[in-house]
């Protein structure tokens, strides 16, 4: 715990779905904004994450591919010098 410190936090418990909770902690120099602005900002920042998530995990299924061709421009770039 850090003492001397104080930070505007805003908690969002989802009814339902895989996520408990999301915090997130507001800058110092938010003054003026409103609950909705708050809200849709979380909002977008939300759905970039998992967008990104998901662009990740599908990357991640075309490894074995990626690994095949590397192995195969390894084994062409031996069986060259070889030749050489």
């Amino acid at each position: 715990m850090v003492k001397g410190v104080s930070k505007q936090v805003v908690v969002v418990k989802p009814p339902q779905g895989i996520f408990e909770e999301a915090i997130f902690i507001l800058k110092e120099d938010t003054v003026g904004v409103d609950a909705e602005q708050v809200v849709s900002q979380a909002r977008a920042v939300a759905n970039e994450y998992v967008s990104e998530q998901c662009e990740w995990k599908q990357m991640r299924n075309h490894a074995p591919l990626w690994f095949s061709v590397g192995a195969l421009c390894a084994s062409f770039l031996w069986l060259m010098c070889i030749l050489i």
